[in-house]
Formats: structure tokens, sequence, C-alpha cells
């Protein structure tokens, strides 16, 4: 295949790198150099490049439009009807191997696209990993994401989806769960609101439905040493912290200024 430089598309076919930084920033793109040179890379033809340039001035998520998303140094694949994983969850990840740098079992439930399982078996190395979903979609993509880790990837809401034998043996049990207050999803980024499933986001009346679930089962999951760990916010994480108490876990707050992140790690008291 010739380079994208050698092809005359036709004329109202972005032409130039220059004309979709031009395309993107018109659309309001913040990054929109960075985010062409990505966009030209991954056209094949002039074509593929003028349709993900409207694809994505129209308000697609640049993700969406890749095919993938960047994540602690991993291309995770991603489609459409899945959450995209946020960068700042990197710091979820940080925070599992150094408290369980040695870990041999790995939970990633809410998984979405399994960026998180991914990450942590990269790192880990040979790993029992699992990861769970309830939206089909998600669990389709997170086992082309944990396929080469020779992750399991399971169907099911949280706790049921998972093989009943890892009971008691999980050493890092990771729960990206929706924490957006069920009056605030309307106020999220169109990106967001209008292309990821509105279970990957919506926590309920305080934004904590789903963890308190998840922190209610997790004890009989965990080995000893084991942890969960859940991001939540700056605003909900006093009251996620008292979660993780009320369900007979030992907690801390773990912050990332860097990131604007705010993990709860919850380990057997």
């Amino acid at each position: 295949m010739p380079p994208l430089s050698s092809f005359t598309p036709p004329f109202s076919s972005p032409s130039s790198r220059a004309s979709v930084v031009a395309a993107l920033r018109g659309a309001g793109c913040v990054f929109a150099e960075d985010e062409a040179e990505l966009i030209l890379a991954a056209a094949r033809t002039p074509d593929e490049l003028a349709d993900l340039v409207d694809r994505r001035v129209t308000g697609l998520p640049l993700e969406l439009v890749l095919g993938w998303a960047e994540f602690r140094g991993l291309r995770v694949a991603v489609e459409p009807g899945v959450f995209v994983p946020r960068r700042r969850t990197e710091f979820l990840v940080e925070r599992a191997l150094a408290h369980v740098p040695d870990a041999s079992v790995v939970v990633d439930l809410c998984c979405g696209s399994g960026a998180v399982g991914a990450a942590l078996a990269a790192a880990l190395g040979p790993v029992e990993l699992h990861a769970a979903d309830i939206e089909p979609a998600a669990v389709r993509c997170a086992r082309r994401n944990l396929r080469e880790a020779g992750g399991h990837v399971h169907a099911g809401d949280l706790f049921e989806a998972l093989p009943v034998d890892l009971r008691g043996r999980v050493d890092i049990l990771a729960a990206n769960v929706p924490y957006v207050p069920t009056d605030e999803v309307g106020l999220l980024p169109a990106e967001a609101r209008e292309h990821e499933p509105l279970l990957a986001l919506d926590g309920g009346t305080d934004g904590l439905d789903v963890l308190r679930r998840v922190v209610t089962q997790a004890p009989g999951w965990l080995a000893p040493g084991g942890c969960l760990l859940i991001e939540t916010s700056e605003r909900q994480a006093p009251a996620a912290v008292e979660a993780f108490i009320r369900g007979g876990l030992r907690a801390r707050l773990a912050v990332s200024g860097e990131w604007f992140a705010h993990v709860v790690i919850g380990t057997m008291s």
C-alpha cells in the first residue's frame, strides 16, 4: 500500500494533514493536530480517510473512530456500545500492582473492554485472569483483548458471572463500576452520554449503588492478602470508604493529583 500522501482523493475528501486538522478543529476537537495524526495513520484509502474524519466531526469518540484506545501502553480494542477506558483508570492498575505485586489470580469486574485486566496481565506476567460484564458487546470486546493473556471472560451480573471456584482465591479484584449519579448522567459530555452504554455510567441515586453491591460480596472472593479496588469521585470518596468498612473491609483512599483519580482499596479486616 503506498503512503497516504501519494493518494489523490476526490475533491470533497480530506487531502492533507492541514485539511484534516482544519476539519477537526472546526468541529471543536481540542487536540486536533494529535487526532489528525492518528486518523491519517489509520486510513488506508482516501475514501476511508474521508469516512473517518466525517465520523469524528459528527461526534463519534476518537477511540471508536480508530477502533482502539490507549491504556497503559496497550492498544485496547473498543467498539460501539462499549465503555471507552479512561486514562485516569491507569492509576487503579498502578495501585493494584503496588499492593499485590505477585498476584496470581486477577478478576476484572465490570470489565467493559477488558482494559484493566489486560494491563494487569501485561505487568504481572502469566496469571489466572477472569473478567465479567453484563453487556454483550463488552463481553465480546473483552474476549478479543484478553485472548493473548489467556483470560476467561464471563457474561453476567457481577459475581454471578464468575466461576464459584474463584471464591477465596482472588488476589486482585478490580471493579471499575459505574459511579455517575442518575440525575447527573445527562450532564456528561456527549461523547459518553450518546455513545456509551447507560449501564456503564449510571451508578444509581448517589452513584454508589453498584459499588455497595460489589463491596458486600467481595470478602467472600478475596484470597488472604488480596485486595478490592474501585474507582470513585472526589465527592463520593468518603461515602465509598464508609461502604467498604460497612462491608467488612479495611479501607484506604488513594489519590492521584496528576490524573485527578480516586481509588478506594479494601483488604480483609
